[in-house]
């Protein structure tokens, strides 16, 4: 019973962590440098409608769910006879321990800044929020969070192989 939990736990902490690579994938590759190409106006109206849009019972379940699962997973294999699995989760927790740490302590404090700026339609300078918006750093710093789910969601493949092969 206890190997059917640790597989569960181990397959929902790889899709949610899949999940949450291609959202932040499709940010770095698609979202940002597409919003790049547009005025102060589009810029700052639409990066608003997307985080607004983005804070949902789905994304949340993925992005915390990762993390949670992802340590579960690795719980559940302390101490069994599938130790080889074990590192090959820790790494990914670490990772992706890395990449909700960037998310809450730098893109979530922009993109509420950009928020906060409020309706475009009313605010006087749109290129100022957009400067102090600072959308260079907030892409550079998704890249990073990029970088860290996309191994650590290999990692976590690899542990499923492991895991199968046992």
């Amino acid at each position: 019973m206890i190997d059917q939990f640790r597989a569960v736990a181990l397959m929902v902490a790889t899709i949610s962590m899949g999940s949450v690579t291609g959202i932040f994938q499709l940010y770095a590759y698609t979202v940002m440098p597409g919003l790049e190409r547009t005025d102060d106006r589009t810029f700052v109206g639409a990066f608003q409608q997307i985080d607004r849009a983005i804070i949902n019972p789905w994304f949340m379940i993925s992005f915390f769910g990762a993390l949670l699962f992802t340590g579960l997973a690795a719980v559940l294999h302390l101490g069994s006879d599938m130790r080889a699995v074990l590192p090959w989760i820790a790494i990914a927790f670490a990772l992706y321990l890395v990449a909700v740490t960037i998310t809450l302590a730098v893109n979530v404090p922009l993109n509420d800044q950009i928020k906060a700026a409020g309706d475009p339609d009313r605010i006087a300078d749109l290129a100022a929020v957009r400067a102090r918006f600072n959308e260079a750093r907030w892409a550079r710093w998704n890249l990073i969070r990029v970088a860290a789910s996309t191994v650590g969601f290999g990692c976590l493949a690899w542990a499923l192989v492991l895991h199968g092969r046992r």
